[in-house]
């Protein structure tokens, strides 16, 4: 077995596991059994459990989102493609394999800023935020910056209500996104 592949595998079952259970949860031990590695493979691989967290999550992070968006392709005006965001969250939310966010579980979890898992976490909320931020600009509202901060809240907050009450969302998440698209393109007075 070349390192790739020893390398692919502890990655994929400590994304699997981290997200299922929590990274405080996973051992070592428990992480290299569910791979199939040796303890010993994995310390060749990564120095550390920590250095394991922030690679799984940078590894399979874009596989995380990439469900999120519609394609670049596709004709879609961008209230539609925020929205899109939304009707894929309710879906997912909807889904017993549903365990919230990654990266906010992760970040939530580490408890430390510093750490380079919550590094790799925070790089993709700011990429869910940059998002929002380009489809705004483009519906030209008067501050596209603070649209895509209230629904990256929203997003993460739909996410979170969905795990800590163990319902689907029914609907909550594309209305409340709606009615902010709706609040931001009204004129001020």
């Amino acid at each position: 077995m070349t390192k790739l592949a020893t390398r692919e595998r502890l990655l994929r079952a400590a994304a699997d596991l981290f997200y299922a259970e929590g990274v405080g949860a996973v051992g070592v031990e428990r992480l290299c059994r569910a791979a199939g590695v040796s303890k010993r493979s994995m310390y060749q691989l990564f120095e550390t459990k920590d250095d394991v967290v922030a690679a799984a999550l940078q590894e399979f992070g874009p596989a995380a989102v990439a469900g999120y968006f519609p394609a670049e392709d596709m004709e879609m005006p961008p209230g539609e493609r925020i929205l899109h965001v939304f009707a894929r969250l309710e879906e997912r939310a909807g889904q017993a394999s549903f365990h919230g966010c990654p990266f906010v579980n992760t970040a939530i979890e580490l408890h430390d800023p510093g750490h380079r898992a919550s590094a790799v976490a925070l790089h993709f909320k700011k990429a869910l935020e940059v998002y929002f931020e380009r489809q705004a600009r483009q519906l030209s509202v008067p501050h596209p910056e603070l649209l895509a901060a209230q629904l990256t809240v929203l997003f993460d907050g739909c996410a979170v209500r969905a795990v800590m009450r163990d319902e689907p969302l029914h609907g909550l998440a594309v209305r409340t996104a709606a009615m902010l698209l709706q609040g931001a393109a009204l004129p001020r007075t």
